[in-house]
């Protein structure tokens, strides 16, 4: 078995508790040189029109000023700041990146980690089972099944 260490591991962190969990399995049993903490967002803009189009309303014929910050990318930002520290706080050498997602948050991890040609992907995922897991299948599973490089998920705690 080889002990020489990855050389990148991207880590999807979205500010969840599951999403801090994976940070720290990542740091206990990953030796890697870098790693990059991945913040997928989406402007509000289009999450207005797509939850409009959800539910049957009017697509929302508004846009933000140019000179306007998204309120989702400020957000984002935020949520990254703290994933860094919480590497950090892991062992981890980490950077972190916020990508502005125009499909889905899965396909930006993949895609991501396809670009920086990562040596493995770390996630948390929520854990569902049953029922609701064929409805709503987790980004975890997604980049699981979709990702042609390895994939750690770490599920959620007790």
């Amino acid at each position: 078995m080889s002990t020489e260490p990855a050389d990148l591991i991207v880590i999807a962190y979205d500010g969840t508790e599951n999403a801090r969990r994976a940070i720290r399995y990542a740091g206990r049993f990953l030796a890697a040189e870098r790693a990059i903490l991945v913040t997928v967002w989406e402007p509000m803009v289009r999450q207005a029109a797509r939850m409009s189009g959800l539910s049957g309303m009017m697509q929302p014929d508004w846009l933000p000023d140019d000179d306007t910050e998204d309120i989702a990318h400020v957000e984002a930002r935020e949520v990254a700041e703290e994933g860094l520290q919480l590497a950090a706080e892991a062992g981890l050498t980490a950077e972190a990146r916020c990508i502005e997602s125009g499909t889905t948050v899965w396909t930006t991890i993949v895609e991501i980690a396809d670009e920086l040609d990562a040596d493995v992907i770390v996630t948390g995922t929520r854990g569902t089972t049953g029922l609701r897991s064929l409805i709503h299948s987790s980004t975890a599973d997604q980049v699981l099944r979709h990702s042609h490089r390895p994939v750690m998920i770490v599920p959620p705690g007790k």
